[in-house]
């Protein structure tokens, strides 16, 4: 068989990395990570990071304090690939940031190129100092249209935009020409729910309040981009005394399952997308996996 390029999608807590892993034994497979958090540095209990990191491509490298997205995502996962697929390997990009995934599958031709440290030191200035209605209105001077598209509460995306208008350079990047191939884990919502619930209060025990408190004692802070993760800003307020631990883990288990939500929501739309019910057993769902991999 010649190799393969395939993604593995699918909802917070459906098993996306045991499935990935497993058909990577059987294929021979690198993996490449597709979750825009766990590109940081000691955010591992809260963002669910793969045990066996050696086997991944794109874990761990950036520190929490640097800006990253989708444009930086499909240069880098695009290089790993080509070197992979030249070797004669089958790669599997595997996370649960969908963007990414499409961007990088769809080969998006309009992405653009990193900003500048000073740009976006200038706009986080301007925010500082004049609030995010300044960056908003700056943005719907510049284009009025992206304005209206954009979330205005949203600081970030503002930011985001701003810099797209700015930066006029577009990202070029290719995929090696191999099959692409595209699998959605799917599982019942109720089962979903209580996994993602069982799986917030292992976290806990584990000791993310603790991983939280190592990235303050690092000066990471609440406005660090990889604090965005869902939880971290949470457990910061708790460590203030601002929340309770009840708090806490109620706040965290709404946003995780209206992440979840949002997650296949956005698979429904997801180009030439294979179901796979998870509830069939792994083994079943792999089988399956590997016969459409054959065709």
């Amino acid at each position: 068989m010649s190799p393969r390029l395939v993604a593995v999608l699918g909802p917070t807590g459906s098993g996306k990395t045991e499935f990935a892993e497993a058909l990577a034994d059987r294929t021979g497979a690198v993996l490449v990570n597709a979750d825009a958090f766990q590109v940081y540095c000691g955010l591992d209990i809260g963002t669910s990071k793969p045990a066996d990191r050696a086997r991944y491509e794109l874990l761990d490298i950036l520190e929490p304090w640097q800006s990253f997205g989708v444009g930086e995502y499909v240069r880098l996962a695009a290089a790993a690939i080509s070197k992979h697929v030249a070797e004669g390997r089958n790669v599997i990009v595997v996370g649960g940031t969908g963007l990414y995934v499409r961007a990088l599958f769809e080969q998006w031709s309009d992405l653009a190129e990193a900003p500048s440290d000073e740009l976006r030191a200038q706009l986080m200035q301007l925010e500082s100092e004049q609030g995010l209605q300044a960056l908003v209105d700056e943005l719907h001077r510049l284009d009025p249209t992206a304005a209206d598209k954009v979330d205005r509460r949203n600081p970030v995306r503002v930011r985001r935009a701003l810099e797209r208008l700015v930066v006029k350079d577009r990202i070029r990047f290719k995929l090696p020409d191999v099959p692409r191939v595209k699998f959605g884990l799917s599982i019942p919502q109720e089962v979903l729910d209580t996994r993602l619930a069982e799986r917030l209060d292992h976290m806990l025990n584990m000791g993310w309040i603790d991983e939280v408190i190592a990235l303050r004692a690092k000066g990471i802070g609440k406005s660090a981009p990889a604090m965005r993760a869902i939880g971290y800003s949470y457990i910061l307020r708790f460590l203030n005394n601002e929340l309770s631990r009840t708090e806490v883990r109620e706040r965290i288990l709404m946003d995780t399952r209206r992440y979840a939500k949002r997650q296949r929501t956005w698979m429904r739309t997801e180009p030439n997308l294979i179901p796979i019910e998870m509830m069939e057993g792994l083994q079943a769902s792999l089988d399956l996996a590997m016969a459409r991999l054959a065709e």
